[in-house]
């Protein structure tokens, strides 16, 4: 069974004027049939207003479809009486952290979530051990969130959602406002979710590298969804990649020049130790 399963998903929004006059309807997603099974590690491109974001804030019953369906562990978002249940299976990290983090000290910030959801406290303090352990700042208990770095508060954002035992965590841009250090501990830790809990991972980037371990990659634009592959099916596409305004990892677009300047290696490279062992075969057929 499906943990989360869209059909023919489309959300529309009214656009206005200064004046608040009625300008038109854009359609933000548009008939997006998406299946997530439990323990897949998803990643969603696509440039700004593909309708990715808006996607996902439907997955958390942020927001509600205008046409089709979005059902969260076999609960339909629109049944306002299961809210609070979807947003348990469903945890949502945001772009910013600091818009997260509520709490003084990093641990009682980590188990505000579990306070409102009525966990009893013995529990609470287990669950907020268990799970800044799993993202590597159990050692920042104590500390001021307001004292820590950005990719740190990102993980202490990802702990506060983990203590509320999801089965899935919707990543929306969680790296966006990050420098490379920050990006990399936050990825390490949606892998190590995804990994060793076998949380659901669905990964909202701009950022192509982020993206290469992923099960599936799906990739937005004008709120549909235009490709769908695995990371290597992806980014063998390069140039439809390009039509669409998206880059691709570093090292696959320096092993798409070389094969197009004559060097016989595989499309769709994903990492340097991979261009590496492709050229060494070829340097050796030489």
């Amino acid at each position: 069974m499906d943990l989360i399963k869209t059909n023919r998903l489309t959300f529309e929004y009214i656009r206005r004027d200064d004046e608040g006059n009625v300008e038109g309807i854009t359609k933000a997603v548009d008939e997006v049939d998406l299946d997530v099974k439990q323990g897949e590690f998803i990643a969603i491109l696509g440039h700004n207003g593909s309708g990715k974001s808006t996607l996902a804030k439907h997955i958390n019953a942020i927001l509600y479809p205008t046409e089709g369906e979005v059902y969260v562990d076999s609960m339909d978002t629109r049944d306002e009486t299961k809210t609070w249940d979807i947003r348990q299976r469903a945890g949502m990290v945001f772009q910013n952290p600091d818009n997260q983090i509520i709490g003084q000290v990093v641990e009682e910030d980590v188990g505000f979530g579990c306070e409102n959801l009525g966990v009893e406290t013995k529990e609470i303090w287990e669950r907020v051990e268990e799970s800044l352990k799993t993202v590597g700042m159990w050692a920042f208990r104590k500390h001021s969130p307001n004292k820590l770095s950005g990719g740190q508060k990102q993980r202490v954002s990802i702990a506060g959602v983990i203590a509320m035992h999801p089965k899935c965590i919707i990543m929306d841009e969680p790296t966006a406002m990050l420098d490379p250090n920050g990006r990399y501990e936050v990825i390490r830790a949606a892998r190590a979710l995804n990994d060793v809990e076998n949380m659901t991972v669905i990964l909202i980037t701009h950022y192509m590298e982020e993206v290469i371990h992923a099960d599936r990659v799906l990739v937005m634009d004008k709120g549909k969804v235009v490709m769908q592959g695995t990371p290597r099916e992806i980014f063998s596409q390069v140039e439809k990649l390009k039509e669409l305004r998206l880059d691709v990892p570093q090292v696959t677009l320096l092993a798409y020049e070389l094969k197009k300047n004559g060097i016989d290696i595989p499309d769709g490279i994903l990492t340097i130790d991979e261009l590496t062992e492709a050229l060494k075969r070829y340097a050796g057929h030489i």
